[in-house]
């Protein structure tokens, strides 16, 4: 008799020989009993169960005394002859993999025909990581940081990094976002007025769901940031390309008809050229008339390597139409997922009512454990340490590309990568096909650009992973692969920067 039919419950009520009697009954009546076998003596049974003997006598008494089993002299107990008609062989019905490609195909696809950017995930493993928006992991202030985790568990900070806040944010580090970094970027705001999120992407999705839908329509920089046009066409936003050179977006003659428009203006993503003040108060005039929001995505200000960092378009708004979105992301870690914005008041209170029914909110403990990093000073002075650091990898690299490639380039003095643009005939995809055979990553242009027929000749090239001493070969290697990567026309006359 097959273990599986046997099955009984030591914590329920009913008495152990009648589940046993019931087990052993249902196994004859579904043919999973064998019907001419003999079934297992008491003892063996009771071995097997784990009960005793007693038990598994009074279960087999009453299937004998109900006709399902007879008792044979000498021989043991089989399944009662005049039974057998009636001992069916269960058919196992054929079990289908559930389809969900049918079922996710018959709802309203959330995709869209963006190109998407892949990153190689062992990036760790490759001797010339240039890959844009992962970070050395030897510059991260680990001691400093665990000291802040550690503080945030204990009196009085744990119930604020343990608790359920519903859809509430740290006000500790709403408070400090306002006191200690908002104002160096010339923002004011007041607490109701800030909203903590799970990286600065979370923001862009926040703003998406409540403020764009089929119809809408948002300006994006072209080339701009693939990420946050996944996010406006998920929403069913049409987007409209607003050409960017080396003074960043191009303001066009209205914004109409425009319902968000995204800018990166302290270090365009991906070309890092800063958007001059005139056309910042250009486009704030533009909006003020249209009516549209502005979402400044100010992902990486601090790392502004000649003169000041200019101040956030956020700073120059009169009329509450910028929403700023800030990150934590490039300086501490990527995996952190911190990042936050500032808007008018009625918004934020709407984004998070639109939080609290996705994530809740971000995790308490790491909330607390950045305002008590930020308060302590080690925020201010691992940025100032990261900044040089960074500084030091940009002027390599500028020296490298000027070095090895055979075109003249002068990126703009900012930023966590360079962009290159090579001469007509380079192909960057090749070229970053090419370089990975040999340790190189790089990141190809193309996909920063909307379209369907977008320039190939740009690649970018990533700072922060890389070590020092890393750069100048690496470029070095890039140098000697372009060539094979293009057609051969067009050298000698490239632009620089970006």
């Amino acid at each position: 008799m097959p273990r599986t039919v046997i099955e009984v419950d030591r914590e329920s009520e009913e008495p152990l020989y009648r589940q046993l009697r019931k087990a052993i009954e249902h196994g004859i009546g579904s043919g999973m009993v064998d019907a001419e076998g003999r079934l297992p003596s008491s003892r063996e049974l009771a071995r097997e169960l784990g009960l005793s003997r007693n038990t598994v006598n009074a279960a087999y008494q009453e299937l004998v005394a109900e006709g399902f089993v007879e008792s044979r002299a000498r021989q043991g107990l089989f399944v009662n002859r005049e039974m057998r008609p009636y001992c069916a062989v269960e058919q196992v019905p054929e079990v289908r993999e559930y389809d969900w490609s049918a079922r996710l195909h018959g709802l309203p696809s959330r995709r869209d025909p963006l190109p998407h950017i892949e990153k190689q995930t062992d990036w760790v493993g490759y001797p010339y990581p240039f890959l844009a928006g992962q970070v050395d992991f030897r510059a991260f202030p680990a001691r400093s940081w665990a000291r802040a985790l550690n503080d945030a568990l204990y009196h009085p900070h744990v119930q604020f990094s343990l608790q359920d806040s519903i859809a509430a944010d740290d006000p500790l580090l709403v408070e400090t976002l306002c006191t200690r970094l908002l104002p160096a970027r010339g923002v004011r705001a007041e607490p109701d007025e800030v909203l903590v999120t799970v990286g600065s992407q979370q923001g862009l999705d926040l703003l998406s769901r409540a403020l764009l839908g089929p119809g809408s329509t948002v300006a994006v920089e072209d080339p701009g940031y693939l990420d946050a046009r996944h996010i406006f066409a998920r929403a069913g936003a049409g987007l409209r390309r607003l050409p960017v050179n080396a003074s960043g977006l191009q303001p066009p003659a209205t914004l109409e008809g425009v319902d968000l428009l995204h800018v990166t203006p302290s270090h365009h993503h991906p070309t890092n050229v800063t958007l001059g003040i005139g056309r910042r108060r250009e486009l704030l005039s533009l909006v003020r008339e249209s009516g549209t929001v502005i979402v400044e995505d100010d992902y990486d200000s601090e790392f502004r390597y000649q003169g000041r960092p200019t101040p956030a378009l956020k700073g120059l708004d009169e009329t509450g139409q910028v929403v700023y979105l800030g990150t934590f992301s490039k300086f501490l870690a990527p995996g952190l997922r911190l990042g936050y914005l500032v808007a008018s008041r009625e918004l934020v209170r709407e984004l998070r009512d639109i939080r609290r029914y996705s994530v809740r909110h971000p995790s308490g403990h790491t909330q607390r454990a950045l305002a008590l990093f930020i308060r302590s000073g080690e925020y201010h002075r691992g940025v100032r340490r990261y900044r040089t650091r960074l500084m030091r990898k940009w002027e390599a690299a500028c020296a490298a590309v000027n070095t090895h490639l055979p075109w003249h380039s002068s990126p703009p003095p900012g930023g966590v990568s360079l962009w290159m643009t090579g001469p007509p005939g380079l192909d960057g995809r090749r070229l970053a096909e090419l370089a990975q055979r040999r340790g190189v990553l790089i990141e190809p242009g193309d996909l920063y650009f909307l379209g369907d027929d977008p320039p190939r000749n740009h690649f970018r090239i990533g700072l922060a992973a890389p070590q020092l001493a890393a750069i100048d070969p690496g470029v070095r290697i890039l140098g000697e692969l372009v060539e094979e990567a293009s057609d051969g026309s067009g050298f000698g006359s490239v632009p620089g920067g970006a």
